[in-house]
Parts: C-alpha cells; sequence; structure tokens
C-alpha cells in the first residue's frame, strides 16, 4: 500500500504540473480526492490492513492528501491569474473602432393615423373613451335602436357568444355605456377593434378598427356635425379637401348621412380609385336618434346630440394609398418600416 501511496504521489505531482487550466485541476481533485477518488478508496480499504498497520499508513495517506490539497490551492491560483489575464485579452475592445448602427424601429402606419386622429378630435375637445369587446347584446344592439329581429342585425354579421353576449360589431357601445354613466354635456371619441363575419380581402377583414364620436348637449345640431367633420377631414387630408353630405339610414341616427371627401390620389378630378366620380366615403355619421337618447335616461326635449363613426383602415387606407387592406395586418417589415 505504500508502493501504491509514491505511486499516486508521483502521479499527481506530474499531473499538477502538466494542468492547463481549472477546469483540468479540478478534474485532477475529483480524480484523487473526490468520494471515489484514489485516495478516498484507500482510506476505506485501510480494514483489510492489519492493525498495527492501520495508523501508519492513515499519516502517509492524510499526509499526502493535505500536502496535494496544498499544491492544488497554490496551482488554482496560479491558473486564475492566468486565465483571467486572458479573458481581460481576449475580451479588450478598442474605444476608437466606430459604433455599429442601432437599427430604429417606427410605429404602424394604423398607429400612426390613429394617433393622429386622437390629436385632431383632442384639439377640438372631444375625450377618448373604451369599453370592452365582448359585449352584451343590450349596448351593442338594443339600446342602440336595434332590437332582435331587426333587419340591420344582418347587415352586421355579428359574431355571437351566446344569445345576449357577441363580440361587438361597432364601438357604439362605448357611447352607449356613456351617455348612462356620465353627466351632460358629452363629447367623446371611442377609438377600438371590433368583429363581423367578413371574408378576407382587400378591402375586408373579420377584425378592424372604427373610431366612433359623439356629443350630447343642449342645441346640438346637424351643422355642427358637418362643421367638425369637416375640421377633421381638412386636418387629416389637408386644406385643400372639400367634403360632402349624402341622405343615409343608421337605426341610431335620424337624419343620417354618409359623408364623403375629395379622392385623395386625384384630387377630385376622376380616376380608378374613386371611380371617377372625384370622391370617396370615408364615415357614416347623422343627429343622435331621439330613442337611443330616451334609451339611455336623456330627455330628448332637452338635449340632443350627433354621432359619427369611421374605420381607421380605410382612413389610414386613403391617406397613404394603401390598397390593398390586408397589408395592414401581415406584418411585413419592408412595408412597415416605410412609415417611419
Amino acid at each position: 500500500m505504500q508502493e501504491k501511496l509514491l505511486e499516486i504521489k508521483e502521479q499527481a505531482l506530474k499531473a499538477l504540473g502538466e494542468a492547463a487550466s481549472t477546469k483540468e485541476l479540478e478534474e485532477l481533485r475529483i480524480k484523487l480526492l473526490g468520494k471515489k477518488g484514489e485516495l478516498t478508496q484507500m482510506l476505506r480499504s485501510m480494514g483489510n490492513l492489519a492493525p498495527e498497520e492501520r495508523p501508519v499508513v492513515g499519516q502517509m495517506v492524510n499526509a499526502l492528501r493535505s500536502k496535494i490539497e496544498a499544491l492544488m490551492a497554490e496551482k488554482e491560483t496560479q491558473l486564475k491569474t492566468t486565465e483571467q489575464k486572458q479573458k481581460l485579452f481576449d475580451e479588450k475592445i478598442d474605444v476608437t473602432m466606430p459604433g455599429k448602427k442601432v437599427q430604429r424601429g417606427g410605429l404602424h402606419p394604423l398607429n400612426i393615423v390613429l394617433n393622429e386622429m386622437i390629436d385632431i378630435f383632442v384639439g377640438m375637445g372631444f375625450e377618448v373613451r373604451e369599453g370592452p369587446e365582448v359585449e352584451y347584446d343590450k349596448y351593442n344592439f338594443e339600446m342602440l335602436n336595434i332590437p332582435k329581429g331587426h333587419p340591420a342585425r344582418d347587415m352586421q354579421d355579428t359574431f355571437y357568444i351566446n344569445d345576449n353576449v357577441v363580440l361587438r360589431t361597432q364601438t357604439s357601445p362605448v357611447q352607449v355605456r356613456t351617455m348612462i354613466s356620465e353627466d351632460l354635456p358629452i363629447r367623446i371619441i371611442s377609438p377600438g377593434r371590433v368583429y363581423r363575419a367578413d371574408e378576407v380581402d382587400a378591402t375586408h377583414s373579420p377584425v378592424f378598427n372604427q373610431i366612433e364620436g359623439l356629443v350630447v348637449g343642449k342645441g346640438i345640431t346637424l351643422a355642427d356635425l358637418k362643421g367638425v367633420l369637416d375640421v377633421f377631414a381638412k386636418q387629416m387630408y389637408g386644406e385643400e379637401t372639400k367634403t360632402r353630405f349624402r341622405a343615409s339610414y343608421f337605426p341610431f341616427t335620424e337624419p343620417s348621412a354618409e359623408m364623403d371627401v375629395t379622392c385623395t390620389v386625384c384630387g377630385g378630378k376622376g380616376c380608378r380609385i374613386c371611380k371617377g366620380t372625384g370622391w370617396i366615403e370615408i364615415l357614416g355619421s347623422g343627429v343622435v336618434n331621439e330613442s337611443v337618447l330616451r334609451m339611455c335616461g336623456i330627455d330628448p326635449k332637452v338635449y340632443s346630440g350627433f354621432a359619427f363613426g369611421m374605420g381607421l383602415e380605410r382612413i389610414t387606407n386613403l391617406k397613404y394609398g394603401i390598397t390593398d387592406i390586408r397589408l395592414l395586418y401581415e406584418n411585413d417589415v419592408n412595408f412597415i418600416k416605410q412609415f417611419k
């Protein structure tokens, strides 16, 4: 056993001298001093020795163990110093080198136009209100003068969760909730995502965004509506933009009108986009129906109001000349980075 210890000592000293990294040193420590290491196994096998030999061999094993541990600690300090110097050398940087250009992101065109629209209406005294996308039928239809069985429900192509809960088809429920819960006068816009069971094509999507507006107070007329929307159109598309209103029908407004603006592509001269008319329809609007006011607890003999609604995607496409709504949802970086 003494010969075995001498052999282990010689091999350990040789391996210590050859160790070139702290990793190799740790592997050597485990080989010699670990739970299954050579010295540990010798201590465990001392039971096979004669009683008078055990103290002598035990002292030799412990002495060798202590010496190896001391040499390893010294070697570890040397290796760590060497490795630290090498690491500092490998990771050094030339502070005079020019930095790498950081690729800056930008807002999505929908967000750009939404922020611009909000700024325009807030500048006219409107406040922003939001509401749930999963909505009660009561707020989405019934309190907007569209009771069950009304033919206007077929126009909406609604996603029903159950008989009384839907994915909202418009942001008009936010207007209802505001009229019920807030004091008059009211002047709000309600941007948000809406849902309709449309097939995806260049001009339709089952998920899109709307911005609706509502003003309720004393002495509000159709002239106020026309004035507000004319200011909006000119600020969005330019001072040269003209507007016109055409009679239409919506259950929640009476009278109702659709608003056209001069074509943003041809400037009103007539082109393929506006089908030669020089006009493009961008929104629906009207004076709030008296029935809607009454259902919201507002006396139509004292108060009146107007409302309007437009698709964010349509406003965006007209502003930037985008011809396919799908481009707004495909997250093509080459498309989006044009709007930085």
